[in-house]
């Protein structure tokens, strides 16, 4: 049953929220144990189709591997279950051994299905969602291994990758870190020097750090960030533009909304985290100001589109699973900082939608998403992109939230 038909107050709307959230979670999670591990190559399988099919000789991607990682180490902080610690193990141990380069440093975009190099080339993307795993892993565990693996490979972007000239991140490099023609991310990514997508989880990766690691390095480096999206990222109209040259100047009109709602509360925690105050004002503002931006994106139904070309004036209206995910926990996030309940319940439309539109019932998990004429896309459950990182962690965080919110009230 949808929030808005529900005849009770706001603060059993809130609880039942809360609750729904925590039961997803679990039912996400059990997903991901029952299906995705390699029993007999070890590790876990690169793709299971929509029809819960396994590819067994997919490639696995590092993306895939680091969310895992990620995800049930924060499972295990959230809720204290070993059995998620033990999928975490597997992920750490997996991708250590597999996907760490022993001669130049940095990680292996892919390996094959036995563990074998498939893509060597260092896309800083991939690396940033190690150094995300591999700090929530150590705060999962106390590994030094692992929070020394996260240091190692901060300290590589920042040589690598970081540009002094004209501030931001390069994108990709080959295996030896020398420059490379395709930086693409993607098939469908234009093919930029710099990308909005790849800074937003370098900034990811480096406040998850920071949370362990506290130096002045990486304090520097996380303002450099915000200061650059501040600057050149976040556009007049409070959306984000996606690619730019080396120098920064901007290189697409595509408003991606899934992307701004994201933004929009990672923003946020980065600049909270490090206490700056003028810092922490102007992403407390751009914290409501984005979701307002991505609310142009938001369908009558709740589902959020994917994307809008600015130039040709075209809509993307399908709705992927994973910014409603994010929808959930942005307009969450500007609902507790602007104290506006208009955006609890676009937080809570988001995730009405996804229970009506997204879930898969029958062989459980999310559907890739939705096409614009309603259709579920024939699309993996899991692979080197759908991993159980947006919707396990936007499950976690309303959660969290909400119980913050009653711990308060009740002071």
């Amino acid at each position: 049953m949808e929030y808005s038909a529900l005849h009770i107050g706001p603060e059993e709307k809130l609880r039942l929220y809360r609750y729904e959230a925590e039961q997803e979670l679990q039912s996400i999670l059990k997903w991901w144990m029952k299906n995705l591990p390699d029993e007999e190559g070890g590790g876990f399988y690169g793709e299971i189709d929509a029809r819960n099919i396994i590819q067994k000789r997919a490639p696995r991607g590092l993306v895939l591997n680091s969310r895992i990682l990620w995800t049930f180490s924060a499972a295990y902080l959230h809720t204290g279950n070993k059995e998620y610690l033990l999928f975490a193990d597997r992920a750490f141990n997996y991708i250590k051994t597999f996907f760490l380069d022993p001669v130049y440093g940095g990680m292996y975009w892919s390996v094959d299905y036995k563990g074998q190099i498939h893509q060597d080339k260092k896309q800083v993307y991939g690396i940033a969602f190690c150094i995300y795993g591999f700090t929530e892993y150590y705060l999962a565990t106390g590994d030094e291994q692992s929070l020394e693996l996260a240091i190692e490979l901060f300290q590589l972007l920042e040589k690598y990758s970081y540009d002094p000239e004209h501030g931001g991140y390069f994108e990709a490099f080959s295996r030896n870190w020398d420059s490379i023609a395709d930086l693409r991310l993607s098939e469908k990514d234009a093919n930029e020097k710099k990308t909005m997508n790849t800074h937003l989880h370098i900034l990811e990766a480096y406040t998850n750090l920071y949370k362990v690691w506290q130096t002045d390095s990486l304090a520097d480096a996380i303002n450099s960030l915000l200061k650059t999206f501040q600057k050149n990222i976040i556009s007049p109209q409070s959306h984000q533009h996606l690619f730019f040259s080396e120098t920064l100047e901007v290189r697409s009109k595509i408003i991606s909304y899934g992307h701004d709602i994201e933004a929009s509360w990672l923003l946020f925690e980065a600049s909270e985290l490090l206490g700056n105050k003028s810092n922490k004002l102007f992403f407390e503002n751009n914290a409501v100001e984005m979701a307002n931006a991505a609310l142009s994106g938001v369908d009558k139904d709740g589902g959020m589109w994917y994307e809008y070309d600015s130039v040709s004036r075209h809509y993307n209206k399908e709705k992927h699973w994973w910014p409603q995910a994010e929808a959930m926990v942005g307009f969450f996030n500007a609902y507790q900082v602007s104290g506006n309940s208009i955006y609890l319940q676009h937080s809570q439309n988001s995730w009405d939608y996804i229970k009506n539109n997204i879930l898969d019932r029958v062989n459980g998990e999310w559907y890739w998403g939705l096409k614009e004429d309603g259709s579920a896309m024939d699309k993996e459950k899991a692979g080197f992109w759908k991993c159980p990182y947006h919707n396990s962690r936007a499950c976690m965080e309303i959660s969290k939230r909400i119980s913050t919110m009653q711990k308060q009230s009740t002071g």
